[in-house]
């Protein structure tokens, strides 16, 4: 009896462990869902969500500052929550910027493995700088919290690197913040914009790695440029995974893709030290 009681406590300690183990990182994912808002059907939004429920924590960039964009989100949400999910969502106030349009960012999050910690906040010291500026949020993890900074930046004609020189000034202002920058930065991580963050003790979770997609396959090459990509304190994060997500392979076209979006979701799952 003795015995059966010490193999039961076995088992249940061993469950439990393996249980932590499972939820011992965070899963993070960035996609910029093209004009995320009236254009997407419920076909679409359902699509979109199979493929972000297994991650924790959502950023999407280019939410339609219309109400059609919220209403987007909310409905994507929903979606989450139909099979008894745990999802809440928050969308950002339209940027500010005036030289190129404005966009809403989201964050959709699983309840169930993270929180929300405090308030939201778009980039205030920045924003005549910055014509779409980051927006902060701040989540919680088996104690410990990370921030994540969502941004899209100007198109590459427009020269991002003007607004992206701006963010080696953030670590600094926001001391008391784990900040991790994630979203379309339209502008490859070995752009020399990026080495005073990379001085900082900043890296990038990607390299050489394209995310947005041609109008066209060639030569069944479907990726045109290195846009998306997150950018961690390596004193603060330790990456355990990271990848992306080919969805233009489960469509016959680019044309079907591209009503979903014209850029690849990017993925980390990361460990907080």
């Amino acid at each position: 009896m003795v015995q059966f009681c010490f193999l039961r406590t076995l088992l249940v300690l061993s469950l439990l462990f393996s249980r932590d183990l499972v939820y011992s990182q965070v899963k993070i994912c960035s996609w910029n869902i093209e004009n995320i808002g009236g254009s997407k059907s419920k076909e679409n939004l359902e699509y979109i969500a199979s493929i972000i429920r297994d991650f924790d924590v959502i950023a999407i960039q280019e939410v339609v500052p219309s109400a059609s964009g919220v209403a987007s989100i909310v409905n994507l949400t929903a979606i989450l929550n139909s099979n008894k999910g745990h999802w809440k969502y928050l969308v950002s106030q339209p940027t500010t910027g005036s030289s190129y349009k404005t966009e809403r960012y989201a964050f959709i999050w699983n309840t169930y493995t993270v929180n929300h910690k405090g308030k939201a906040w778009l980039e205030q010291k920045f924003q005549q700088e910055i014509d779409r500026e980051p927006f902060y949020c701040t989540f919680l993890y088996k104690g410990k919290d990370f921030t994540l900074s969502n941004f899209h930046a100007i198109t590459k004609n427009m020269q991002p690197e003007t607004e992206i020189k701006y963010f080696k000034f953030l670590p600094n202002q926001y001391l008391t913040h784990n900040l991790i920058f994630l979203g379309d930065f339209n502008c490859p991580e070995t752009h020399t914009v990026f080495i005073p963050l990379k001085k900082s003790g900043y890296r990038s979770v990607f390299q050489k790695q394209k995310t947005s997609l041609k109008r066209e396959c060639k030569d069944s090459e479907c990726l045109a440029s290195e846009f998306d990509n997150i950018f961690f304190d390596s004193l603060k994060v330790e990456v355990q995974k990271s990848g992306v997500i080919h969805f233009y392979k489960d469509f016959p076209s680019m044309k079907k893709t591209r009503e979903i979006s014209d850029h690849i979701p990017i993925w980390v799952e990361f460990k907080l030290k």
